[in-house]
C-alpha cells in the first residue's frame, strides 16, 4: 500500500458514509426507505440495476474464472449480457405497472397479490428463500471485500471483512433506498471506467493481443469460445450461458424496476443499462484472458485477485488508489441492495403483516434498519473462510433466485392462468431440485440453474392445467396491466 492509495479510499469511503447521513432524515415512509418513493430517474434507476448486479464478481470472480479457464468461460458474459436485455425488455415495464396497480413494494408480496394466495404460503416461502440465499450472496461480497482490503493493506483476511461489512452497514442503515441509489449511480460510472481503462492499458503493456494468445496457447486453457480438453464443452457452454436466466428472479435488480418513476424512464434506462453492460461484461472478459500472459501462475485462492495485481502492476498510485475504488464499488453496490431486500423481507413481508399490522411508519424504519444490521452479522460470519472462491458462492445463490423466482416473475407478467397453487409449487420445485443438483455434486456438469429453473416452469404448466386461475380481479388486473405496458397505452 502507498500513502496516495490510503488517502483516496478514505475519501472514497467518508463520501458513501456522507451520502447515507444525507438520506437518513428524507425517509418518512417505509416506501421511502425501502423504494425511495417510485421516484428514480433513468440514470439513476439504470445504473443502479447494473451496479447492484455486477458486484465484486465482475471485477474479481469474472476475470479470475476466464483466468483459470480461457475463452470458454466467456459464455459467461454473453449469457448475462442477453439476460440484462430480455429483463429490461420483457420484465421491466410490466413490474413497474404491476407492482403499482397491487400496491406492493417487495416481491413476496407481489407474489401474493399477484396470484392472489389467500394462505400467505406464496409470500412466506419466497420471503425465506430471499433470506437464505442474500445472506450467501452478501457473503460473497464480504469475501471480495476481505481480499481486497488484504491484498491493498496487507491486514488480517478476518479484519478485513469486519471492516468493508461495517462501512456497507453504516450508509445503507442511515440512507436506505435513496442512498443506496444514489451510490449506485457513482459507483457505477466508477466501475466503468476502471473495466475500460485496465484491461486496455494492461493489454498495452504486455505487447497486444498475440502475445496474450500465445501465453495461453503455452499454458493450454481455452483459445476460442467452444473450448479444448473440456470432457463435455456443449455443456460447459450451456451452464456458463444459463447465468442469463438468472436475471428474472434477482430480487435486488427487480426492486430498482418498481422504483423508476414512469414507464418512459425505464425505455430511457434500457438503452443505458445495455450500453453499461457491453462494455463492462467486455472490459472484465479482457482483463482475465490478459491476467494469463501477466501472471504465470495464481492458485485458487488468489485467481480472484487478477485485476486487483493488474491494477498495480500498470498504475500509478493515485491511479491505481481511484482503480481499486471501483472494485470496492462494485462490492458495495451489490451487498448494500442485498441487505436492503432481506431487510424488506423481514420488515413489510414478516413483521408487518404477521406480527405487528398496525405498526407506525418510525417503528417500521426502525425495524427495517436493524434488520439490515442483523442480517449483515450473519453474512459476516459465513465470509470468515476465505478458501471458497467468488464465482463459486456467488454462482450458488445466483442460480437459488433464478431456479425460485425466474419463471415466477415471468408467468406473473405474461400468463394470465396461472394461479398461486402453480407458482407456490414451481418455487418450491425449483429451489429444491437447485440445492439437490448441487448437492449430489452435478454441477460439475451442468449449472444447477438450469435444471432448477426447468422444473419450475414444469410444474407451473402442468398444475396450471388442473388448477387454472379463477379469480376474477386477478385476471381483470392482469388485462389493465398489459394495456397500460403496450406503447400506445403507456
Amino acid at each position: 500500500m502507498s500513502t496516495e492509495i490510503g488517502i483516496t479510499f478514505v475519501v472514497y469511503l467518508m463520501f458513501l458514509l456522507a451520502v447515507g447521513f444525507y438520506f437518513y432524515r428524507r425517509s418518512a415512509t417505509i416506501e421511502d426507505y425501502l423504494l425511495g418513493g417510485r421516484s428514480m430517474g433513468a440514470w439513476v434507476t439504470a445504473l443502479s440495476a447494473q451496479a447492484s448486479d455486477m458486484s465484486g464478481w465482475l471485477l474479481m470472480g469474472l476475470p479470475g474464472a476466464l483466468y483459470a479457464g480461457g475463452v470458454i468461460e466467456a459464455w459467461i458474459a454473453i449469457g448475462l449480457f442477453m439476460g440484462t436485455v430480455l429483463n429490461w425488455l420483457l420484465v421491466a415495464g410490466r413490474l413497474r405497472v404491476y407492482t403499482e396497480k397491487t400496491s406492493t413494494i417487495t416481491l413476496p408480496c407481489f407474489f401474493e397479490e399477484r396470484f392472489k394466495d389467500p394462505t400467505g404460503l406464496l409470500r412466506i416461502v419466497s420471503a425465506i428463500i430471499i433470506l437464505i440465499f442474500f445472506t450467501i450472496y452478501a457473503s460473497s461480497g464480504l469475501v471480495a471485500a476481505g481480499k481486497l482490503f488484504e491484498s491493498i493493506f496487507a491486514i488480517d483476511y478476518r479484519l478485513s471483512v469486519l471492516i468493508g461489512g461495517v462501512i456497507i452497514v453504516g450508509y445503507t442503515f442511515m440512507g436506505g433506498f435513496p442512498a443506496v441509489c444514489w451510490t449506485d449511480l457513482f459507483q457505477g460510472l466508477l466501475m466503468l471506467l476502471a473495466l475500460i481503462a485496465v484491461p486496455i492499458a494492461a493489454c498495452r503493456a504486455f505487447g497486444g493481443m498475440d502475445e496474450v494468445r500465445r501465453a495461453m496457447e503455452l499454458k493450454e486453457v481455452a483459445t476460442n469460445l467452444f473450448g479444448h480438453k473440456q470432457a463435455y464443452p456443449a455443456l460447459a457452454i450451456v451452464s456458463a450461458a444459463a447465468w442469463g436466466l438468472g436475471y428474472f428472479g434477482q430480487p435486488h435488480i427487480l426492486v430498482r424496476f418498481m422504483s423508476a418513476k414512469s414507464l418512459v424512464k425505464l425505455r430511457e434506462g434500457t438503452i443505458i443499462a445495455a450500453v453499461w453492460a457491453f462494455l463492462s461484461l467486455g472490459g472484465a472478459v479482457l482483463a482475465g484472458l490478459v491476467g494469463i500472459g501477466i501472471f504465470e501462475h495464481l492458485d485458487k485462492a488468489e485467481q480472484d485477485k487478477v485485476f486487483i495485481y493488474m491494477i498495480g502492476r500498470v498504475f500509478h498510485p493515485w491511479i491505481a488508489g481511484v482503480m481499486l475504488a471501483a472494485i470496492l464499488s462494485a462490492i458495495m453496490s451489490t451487498i448494500d441492495s442485498q441487505l436492503l431486500v432481506s431487510s424488506s423481507a423481514l420488515t413489510e413481508d414478516f413483521y408487518q403483516k404477521v406480527i405487528r399490522k398496525d405498526a407506525p411508519k418510525g417503528r417500521l424504519i426502525l425495524v427495517g434498519r436493524l434488520c439490515v444490521i442483523a442480517i449483515s452479522l450473519v453474512a459476516m460470519v459465513l465470509a470468515l473462510n476465505p478458501n471458497r472462491t467468488i464465482m463459486e458462492i456467488v454462482s450458488y445463490a445466483w442460480g437459488g433466485f433464478g431456479a425460485s423466482f425466474g419463471p415466477l416473475v415471468l408467468f406473473a407478467l405474461f400468463s394470465r392462468k396461472t394461479s398461486w397453487q402453480a407458482a407456490l409449487g414451481g418455487m418450491v420445485v425449483g429451489a429444491v431440485v437447485l440445492v439437490v443438483w448441487r448437492q449430489a455434486g452435478w454441477s460439475d456438469y451442468m449449472y444447477e440453474l438450469v435444471p432448477g429453473f426447468a422444473a419450475n416452469c414444469c410444474t407451473i404448466i402442468i398444475v396450471n392445467r388442473f388448477l387454472p386461475q379463477q379469480d376474477s380481479i386477478a385476471v381483470e388486473v392482469f388485462e389493465q396491466v398489459q394495456s397500460a405496458v403496450r406503447p400506445e397505452g403507456g
